[in-house]
């Protein structure tokens, strides 16, 4: 049933919270627990918006047939916390391609998940805009509302100040937002590296191997921006973690490399722990019963081994999440079998908040043939994290 919600300003209070799980080294972890389920039904709409996906032709595409009347709340590819218990989302480029997503509006979503009903209500957003002329390339629309064939963005984190900063795949690029979406300054290019869409060529990097994942340093001085993908001449399977500083607005040259278990795989997001650690989700390119890999590892940027990668431990496997008081009516243990799972934040020091991107209407992870939903999932892990109190407090 196609859901159209009410936006409105009526904010939500959330409480989440329950069970652990870190991971050894070595030996068998001990699980993380799932301890909140709630879900936004794939076919949920922007009320009143601008219609989407007629570059998606008309046949049904797992059960739901393209062009839609509005444009839909789906694809959520970055998630920053709330003191109120909401949480703001950004949607990725659209529909996969610069191509076929120049009716997507890039949009910050603001979503309130219930778990005592195992829904999500969406409450308020914004749509990305460029109105002083910062993108040197020509936009797609004359009134600069930014869409998926102009930007992919796949990665975000909030400064103290309230504005956003983003991650993207096309450049690969860093933006920087207003609290009202309004874009501040020229994206901001990592030397050295190009993606195919990249309008400078001579591309090093993969298609939509970008930043998938950016955080902010817990003193708010600097961000890490992790791509997705290897540079080519790297070693396969290698990912570079960038550091950016904010006040001179560069890349400082600074980078660590973080070591994929299988060049296949890819990452899905990252969070600063504290000024050396990371959470990063690691994941391959299945889903449904062809997921084998999707985890969580907190990284360390200090590289005890010395073998020039950050040391990963694993603190949760999100295909084998203990579940014994069976939430939201779910199976023990819980899977989390879909192919790109692209949002992590933290909670408390003890427990994550995890979200898939649905990719809609492409994806059928959880059910063969149907949409995936959008899932906010609450996690407890087995140990502490210990991390930087600002970290805890951050909002």
């Amino acid at each position: 049933m196609r859901r159209t919600l009410a936006v409105g300003l009526t904010l939500l209070t959330v409480t989440a919270l329950a069970t652990p799980t870190t991971a050894a080294p070595s030996g068998a972890p001990r699980r993380a627990t799932l301890t909140n389920f709630a879900s936004l039904p794939a076919e949920t709409y922007l009320p009143g918006s601008e219609p989407s996906g007629a570059a998606l032709g008309t046949a049904p595409i797992n059960g739901v047939t393209p062009p839609f009347a509005d444009q839909p709340i789906q694809g959520f590819s970055g998630l920053v916390r709330n003191s109120d218990g909401t949480f703001d989302v950004i949607s990725d480029n659209g529909y996969g391609t610069k191509a076929n997503s120049a009716d997507w509006l890039l949009r910050i979503n603001r979503i309130a998940p219930n778990f005592k009903t195992s829904a999500v209500d969406v409450v308020g957003g914004i749509t990305l805009t460029d109105p002083s002329g910062h993108i040197p390339f020509p936009l797609t629309r004359p009134d600069r509302v930014i869409t998926g064939a102009d930007i992919d963005i796949e990665s975000v984190t909030r400064g103290s100040d309230g504005t956003y900063w983003m991650g993207d795949e096309f450049g690969p690029y860093l933006l920087h937002f207003d609290r009202a979406g309004r874009l501040l300054a020229a994206p901001v290019p990592l030397p050295g590296v190009r993606a195919p869409e990249n309008p400078e060529g001579n591309p090093n990097l993969p298609s939509s191997k970008g930043f998938e994942g950016i955080t902010q340093s817990p003193d708010g001085k600097t961000l890490d921006a992790l791509l997705e993908g290897t540079v080519a001449g790297d070693e396969p399977g290698t990912l570079r973690l960038n550091e950016f500083d904010i006040a001179v607005n560069s890349f400082t040259g600074k980078k660590w490399l973080y070591q994929l278990d299988d060049p296949a795989y890819a990452i899905g997001d990252a969070i600063a722990v504290d000024s050396n650690r990371l959470l990063i989700i690691e994941r391959d390119g299945g889903q449904g019963d062809a997921a084998k890999h999707k985890k969580v590892f907190l990284a360390d940027k200090r590289d005890r081994n010395r073998d020039g990668k950050l040391d990963k431990t694993l603190v949760a496997d999100l295909l084998n999440l203990a579940n014994p008081k069976h939430v939201g009516g779910n199976a023990d243990p819980f899977r989390f079998p879909f192919v790109t799972i692209e949002d992590v934040t933290i909670l408390d020091d003890r427990t994550i908040a995890i979200l898939n991107d649905n990719n809609f209407p492409s994806s059928s992870g959880r059910t063969p043939g149907k949409p995936d939903n959008n899932e906010f999932i609450t996690i407890r892990l087995a140990d502490n994290l210990h991390a930087d109190p600002r970290v805890l407090r951050r909002h």
